[in-house]
């Protein structure tokens, strides 16, 4: 059976500046067997390129552009699929800017028919500016819901869904938000992985750190849900949820040696088996896009385990 694995970065792959254990192993395995695989990010700031040269060096080569989709190159897939020839005016960094303008997306500060929020810098002045465009017509578009991005372990910076919710609040207009868990992430990642992989794929797996974007978007997209506990997630917070994984283990290395036979075991030995039952406290982690975030903000995870 081809399999073929979407992969997201921080939580799976490295946190901060350092990789966690069996990510190289990990990818080399995907590598050397031919297995198809993409990374898959909400983060819009960086570029496909410029992700591949952080993670040579951090330590894992022979990694390109093909082998990345962010929400940024996922926003302009979806306006240059469904608004052919639109305008929008950004707010966010080079890899948003780059995805536009390689859809032909231009940037109009004057009458645009999208507002398209990412992460990275921002000033009072810009959003002042959008709100001003969103009361005269513009659509509000976030790349993803994110409310919070890691800097470092002590430190965070806002997200995209932090800075669209602003902009909801003051125009009262409510925004579309891409990136995962939007089903629409998922089916045009699929779609590029078929095209990396040259062919059809007959299982696909979804690997990631947290429940409300990389768990919830797997299961809705009816894919195979892979949750490593090297990110955001507690395993004692996994039985909050409604959608549960497929398979839960302790990090990516666990799954280098079934990359390299190629054998998806039924009862695999390394996954954490068992009931994961609700822990009785407090309650799962609000997503964004769910009806009650404007008027129950969903806590924040811990930033490290």
């Amino acid at each position: 059976m081809k399999t073929g694995y979407l992969i997201d970065m921080d939580g799976v792959i490295y946190r901060e500046n350092n990789l966690i254990k069996g990510a190289v192993e990990f990818v080399s395995a995907l590598l050397n067997t031919g297995t198809a695989f993409l990374f898959l990010t909400n983060n819009s700031a960086p570029t496909a390129e410029d992700l591949a040269v952080r993670l040579r060096h951090l330590g894992v080569n022979g990694l390109s552009a093909k082998h990345f989709y962010t929400s940024a190159m996922n926003t302009a897939d979806f306006l240059d699929e469904t608004h052919p020839n639109c305008t929008a005016f950004v707010i966010g960094e080079g890899g948003l800017m780059a995805a536009l303008h390689q859809h032909k997306i231009a940037n109009d500060s004057i009458s645009p028919d999208y507002i398209v929020v990412g992460e990275g810098a921002f000033i009072a002045e810009k959003l002042t500016k959008a709100h001003e465009l969103i009361e005269k017509g513009a659509r509000l578009l976030a790349t993803n819901p994110d409310n919070w991005c890691p800097v470092s372990s002590q430190k965070t910076r806002p997200g995209a869904g932090s800075i669209a919710a602003f902009l909801e609040a003051s125009t009262g207009r409510r925004a579309y938000y891409l990136g995962k868990p939007n089903g629409y992430m998922f089916h045009r990642a699929c779609q590029k992985l078929t095209d990396v992989a040259l062919g059809p794929i007959e299982r696909i797996m979804m690997i990631g750190d947290t429940m409300e974007t990389d768990i919830r978007g797997a299961v809705e997209a009816g894919l195979h849900s892979y949750l490593v506990l090297t990110g955001s997630t507690q395993i004692e917070d996994v039985g909050d949820y409604v959608y549960q994984p497929t398979r839960i283990f302790q990090s990516i290395a666990d799954l280098v040696e079934e990359v390299k036979t190629g054998i998806v075991a039924e009862n695999p030995p390394n996954s954490i088996l068992g009931n994961v039952r609700h822990s009785g406290g407090k309650l799962g982690s609000r997503h964004q896009t769910d009806v009650l975030a404007l008027y129950k903000p969903r806590p924040r995870p811990a930033m490290t385990k």
